[in-house]
């Protein structure tokens, strides 16, 4: 895929870089926790002759940096903005997972005017439970004193499904060495700020935009019963579930996804 020049460009108090290729209606891919754009390299190489990708690393993820305090939902969502109004981009489609969904609601919450259309994977619209809130909280200040290595190390577990970790080391390998730069203090900061998000189930059934819900058959972090709540809840949402994944599918089976994806953004009237 032929990228142009890393960009970087001021966002509140922290330097947000992100990558563009491609040409056609924008497209904006927000990757998972605690990875980097190089996420969604293998989704892009299939996107990015009929579409304008932008790939940003979130806040405190990948080069960008980490900013003061917690990196709320208010925060991401202000940068993606300010990404939008760089590029000159009225509107676009949102491919999210994860912590992109995350990001996603609060940028709905905000500025629904600039979304054309939601493709949300391996996330949820519920807020965290007192259990897991405490648990981010946990890792925060865990982190801080023992390094990233042995919470990154034990994420692998949970992030990608166990027919990819038995068969496909090579890609294990690969988003581990994508969490390498996260920083303690970027992930703590990541960590709270997904700690404080709000509940957003009430605003589902607001949402009436073509919407695309993707789940993973082995996804032990965000599992099917999310992703229906999420195809309950918004109107005329598509569910599709794919096989042998785990909560990172677009990254263990960029093939698969790349279909449902261009299968789903060439239905739409794009203008």
């Amino acid at each position: 895929m032929l990228h142009s020049p890393r960009v970087q460009i001021r966002s509140d108090d922290i330097e947000l870089y992100y990558e563009t290729s491609g040409e056609g209606f924008p497209v904006i891919l927000l990757h998972p926790f605690p990875v980097h754009h190089g996420f969604w390299e293998p989704i892009a190489t299939r996107l990015s002759h009929k579409y304008r990708l932008i790939l940003p690393d979130l806040r405190a993820h990948g080069l960008s940096g980490v900013g003061d305090g917690p990196a709320t939902m208010a925060k991401h969502a202000e940068d993606v903005l300010r990404l939008l109004d760089a590029e000159r981009i009225g509107r676009a489609v949102f491919v999210c997972v994860s912590l992109g969904g995350y990001i996603f609601f609060e940028l709905w919450r905000r500025a629904q005017e600039r979304i054309a259309a939601i493709v949300l994977a391996n996330t949820r619209a519920e807020a965290d439970t007192v259990e897991g809130r405490a648990n981010r909280l946990k890792s925060g200040a865990e982190v801080r004193q023992r390094g990233t290595g042995p919470f990154l190390d034990l994420q692998i577990l949970h992030l990608i499904g166990e027919t990819t970790r038995r068969n496909r080391p090579d890609l294990v390998k690969n988003a581990r060495s994508m969490m390498q730069p996260m920083t303690a203090a970027g992930l703590a900061a990541v960590q709270l700020g997904m700690a404080e998000r709000p509940d957003s189930v009430p605003i589902l059934s607001k949402i009436e935009i073509p919407t695309l819900v993707i789940a993973g058959e082995e996804d032990t972090l965000t599992p099917l019963p999310h992703a229906q709540v999420l195809q309950r809840g918004i109107r005329n949402a598509q569910l599709e579930v794919m096989r042998r994944v785990g909560h990172y599918a677009a990254f263990e089976q960029p093939e698969e996804f790349s279909q449902l994806l261009r299968k789903f953004l060439d239905s739409l009237r794009l203008e």
